[in-house]
């Protein structure tokens, strides 16, 4: 026999790739009758390998000896099925097998993979992965709907959660922070499915944004200034259109003199500060008591003496609350909403407020809403696949019923290149924000250059002068 290459190194964490993706689109191209002998003996395997470590839990934590005890398995299994087996099929062998025992089966080269963004399972036979922003199909599959719960109860288990036919959904995080979602029949139809959204090791910082296009240099400044200065700002955008990377960012920006209390269904943010209270929400027991929401934890931050308030995402009840913090005291919190633009996000602050459960006027509500928040910060996922800012809208007061907002930034499209690839810049409008100076008087440096317009038409430069000079917000 040969002797075995090298053995990639593997450990029980996540490691930064898979050195067996070639090798699975070749598996995937001999066609299914090919790959079905490589799959029972793999299962023959792996049905050995169970029963050698039943009850020995201390051989799963050693990842040295679990490598050194399924290559031996496979070798002895090997030789009694007198199985001809290629050094690339043994070593695909190796790393399948210790996904399905300590991984998380066929997903796990996906979650390693430093491209993938996010992993979509719908049902057995069929992963979706977001790579750059842009969605394919992958070539792994589970064996059966029994095989993706296998993995999902292996999540849920350590997390105190369940999932069955009485309780089809939930959420956690994995070991790494990544977000999970998993929903199952009788609720969804096509068998069980989950996506997971991956946790960023290393966080994006605003140069990355930057470099990536996502923002302008001159915006970043102001965004900066803004944190600085202690302006509320809405991170608003549709799913998956990276508000929450955005409002890691901003967070950043918080100094550290400042104690900070974050507030989140799944903890997803990572903080560098020191003085910082990580807060999560917790799901109902099994009785179905015990939960705590984000308008419980919101309620109780406010007796935590919190300099600024992060909260995740504003879904519900909670807006209210977060709207009179940042009205008594709290100046600088930070918070993100789904909504299509800058005018919608009012709109929803507006509804999410009415599910409070007061009966307030529509009016009163508003001038809460232009009280509180000073910056509407609105990003999208464009049609090239990549996330950029969109808006920076200033929330400039009130002129009857309605709330007057004028864009300080805004995305200005030049062209789409032969590849397909949006290119523009979010550019200044040429308007002065209103709250410059509150920015200022906080010990601020901030630059009015940063607002000049680019170069347009006389007819534009026309129109954004009077503009500015009058100081008008969009209706």
């Amino acid at each position: 026999m040969p002797p075995l290459a090298p053995q990639p190194t593997l450990t029980v964490e996540k490691s930064t790739g898979n050195p067996f993706t070639a090798l699975k689109r070749q598996q995937a191209e001999r066609g299914r009758d090919n790959a079905l002998p490589y799959s029972q003996l793999r299962e023959r395997i792996q049905q050995r390998l169970l029963r050698e470590f039943e009850g020995n839990a201390a051989a799963l934590s050693n990842p040295e000896r679990l490598r050194g005890q399924v290559e031996e398995m496979i070798g002895l299994v090997i030789a009694e099925e007198k199985v001809a087996v290629s050094r690339a099929e043994r070593a695909s062998l190796v790393m399948d097998l210790l996904n399905e025992i300590v991984g998380l089966g066929p997903i796990e080269p996906l979650l390693n993979d430093p491209e993938v963004d996010e992993v979509m399972v719908n049902g057995p036979f069929q992963i979706y992965v977001e790579r750059k922003g842009k969605l394919e199909i992958a070539p792994q599959r589970f064996r059966d709907n029994n095989h993706v719960m296998q993995v999902i109860e292996r999540i849920v288990a350590p997390l105190g959660r369940r999932v069955d036919e009485k309780s089809p959904m939930v959420d956690g995080r994995l070991r790494d922070g990544s977000r999970f979602n998993a929903i199952i029949p009788p609720l969804a139809l096509g068998g069980p499915t989950m996506t997971i959204r991956k946790f960023a090791r290393d966080p994006l910082t605003m140069t990355d944004l930057i470099n990536f296009g996502s923002v302008s240099r001159e915006a970043a400044q102001f965004l900066q200034a803004a944190v600085e200065g202690r302006l509320n700002i809405v991170v608003s955008g549709g799913t998956g259109s990276g508000k929450t990377t955005t409002l890691n960012i901003l967070s950043s920006f918080i100094p550290a003199s400042d104690r900070i209390v974050t507030i989140e269904d799944a903890a997803e943010l990572q903080l560098r500060q020191e003085h910082v209270i990580r807060l999560e929400t917790r799901p109902p027991n099994i009785e179905g008591s015990g939960e705590i929401t984000i308008r419980d934890l919101v309620r109780n931050c406010l007796r935590m003496r919190p300099d600024r308030i992060v909260v995740g995402e504003c879904r519900g009840g909670e807006a209210l609350d977060m709207l009179q913090a940042m009205n008594t005291g709290h100046d600088g919190s930070l918070t993100t909403a789904h909504s299509n633009g800058p005018r919608d996000t009012l709109k929803r602050l507006e509804t999410m407020v009415m599910m409070a459960g007061f009966d307030l006027p529509v009016r009163a509500i508003r001038e809460q809403v232009t009280m509180a928040v000073h910056l509407v910060v609105h990003q999208e996922r464009m049609r090239d696949g990549k996330r950029r800012v969109t808006a920076i809208t200033e929330l400039v007061g009130m002129e009857g019923d309605v709330i007057t907002m004028q864009d300080i930034f805004r995305f200005e499209q030049d062209r789409i290149d032969d590849e397909g690839r949006i290119i523009g810049t979010l550019a200044a409008t040429g308007l002065r924000p209103q709250n410059f100076d509150n920015i200022v008087d906080h010990g601020v440096n901030l630059s009015m250059d940063l607002f000049q317009p680019r170069s347009m038409s006389g007819r534009d430069a026309d129109l954004r002068s009077r503009l500015s000079e009058h100081r008008i917000g969009t209706r």
